[in-house]
């Protein structure tokens, strides 16, 4: 598929997992094979203790590396990023004119601004959707830092955006525009252009026809817990998981005819072990689609490695980058009985494999708030779930249900 037919931003896929080259390795295989198949890819890794160039083969991608017609490889320095980006802010509060808040943020350095949560991760974020949406690529593979880093990164733009509308709404801000006061007026143009970038990372992330989230992880029992927990906290956070990836199953061992070598036998023991687990991650996963690698002999390394992982991932006739299984809407309301004030509302809200004892329910305002496994998540209600309170929630599956009635205080008549 060329770029000049493809239609809106590229599909994007972020690999998410443990610290470690499994996940890494995964990533590549999937650029590869994606590459190959004649989407124009793009692998990018924004972990910093990076890796992918040297699970491809090449002596480094610090800026992008061409290393076929249709996959190119960089390794993204968003530390880098942040500070020529300061210095670019710092030029422009400088040129403002001489006051307390240019005087002050000038006299820091770039290296001052490092140690600023979530903003060089944002930063590299908005360099993803840079590369989705200029029309160079079909695909844009990223090799994440791990797992819990990461879904606070990709969770941070839509919580950043909802806490700012909360606390200095849009509609104030441009009426700050129109006051005399020059440094107000800076500010608020500064808020808005961060506003607007903020904005495009969110609505890459919540187009979950073209962006998703592929979860790696091994078939062992603790990292099981673990697994299931980050599913529920992507889906909380409004990401969609595809796929799990369950990496380095060991093959199948036929013991020697006449022998009782320990070896061996450890080893079926241990792959029926694993086995139980996969088959357990299958039975829960609902909607999400299972794939699993075998073990290699070898570290993977270098692009004919990848490409045996790639086959043994994706079948000859599966688009590696095509967003697999089906795709559950994040939230859905509807009526579900009555009319008036005796209606009976519904708001469901997909919630794979989540643990119920972690579950929690709160209302402010227009908002509901949902908890889960440590993490909560504001949700903006509809409007006609405004006028009306809540009147239970449980579980059907992999949807959290929450029914709601009408308040008559407020309800039209």
């Amino acid at each position: 598929m060329s770029s000049e037919g493809r239609a809106g931003p590229a599909r994007v896929q972020f690999f998410v997992g443990k610290g470690g080259v499994g996940k890494t390795t995964l990533a590549a295989a999937t650029a590869q094979a994606a590459a190959e198949s004649g989407n124009r890819t793009l692998l990018v890794s924004l972990d910093q203790a990076h890796s992918l160039a040297d699970v491809v083969g090449i002596a480094a991608a610090r800026d992008v590396v061409s290393v076929t017609d249709t996959l190119d490889v960089l390794e993204l320095d968003t530390l880098t990023l942040l500070e020529n980006r300061f210095r670019s802010l710092a030029a422009v509060l400088a040129a403002a004119g001489t006051h307390d808040h240019g005087a002050q943020l000038s006299a820091l350095e770039p290296e001052e601004l490092t140690g600023l949560p979530g903003v060089q991760d944002v930063l590299g974020l908005g360099e993803i959707v840079r590369f989705a949406t200029e029309g160079d690529y079909d695909a844009v593979v990223v090799d994440c830092p791990p797992t819990a880093d990461c879904l606070r990164t990709l969770a941070a733009p839509a919580m950043t955006l909802d806490y700012l509308e909360r606390v200095w709404p849009q509609h104030r801000r441009i009426a700050a525009l129109l006051g005399s006061d020059p440094r107000l007026v800076m500010l608020v143009s500064l808020i808005e252009q961060v506003v607007s970038a903020v904005g495009k990372v969110r609505e890459l992330l919540a187009n979950r026809a073209k962006t998703t989230v592929r979860l790696v992880t091994t078939p062992e029992r603790v990292v099981l817990t673990e697994t299931r927990r980050t599913v529920a906290v992507a889906a909380l956070s409004g990401l969609r998981i595809d796929a799990i990836l369950v990496n380095n199953l060991l093959p199948h061992f036929d013991s020697p005819a006449g022998h009782d070598d320990p070896g061996v036998a450890w080893l079926i023991r241990r792959r029926a072990l694993q086995q139980r687990v996969l088959a357990e991650l299958t039975a829960s996963a609902g909607t999400t689609v299972i794939l699993s690698v075998t073990r290699s002999v070898t570290e993977p390394v270098g692009w004919a490695d990848l490409g045996g992982i790639a086959r043994e991932l994706y079948a000859d006739d599966t688009d590696a980058v095509a967003v697999l299984g089906k795709n559950p809407p994040a939230v859905q309301v509807g009526l579900e009985s009555g009319a008036g004030v005796d209606s009976v509302y519904t708001m469901r809200m997909y919630l794979p494999l989540v643990n119920p004892s972690t579950l929690t329910l709160g209302r402010v305002e227009d908002d509901l708030v949902v908890g889960a496994e440590g993490v909560r998540r504001r949700v903006r209600l509809a409007s006609v779930l405004r006028r009306c309170v809540v009147a239970g929630a449980e579980l059907d599956g992999s949807d959290l249900v929450v029914r709601f009635t009408p308040d008559p205080q407020v309800w039209p008549v």
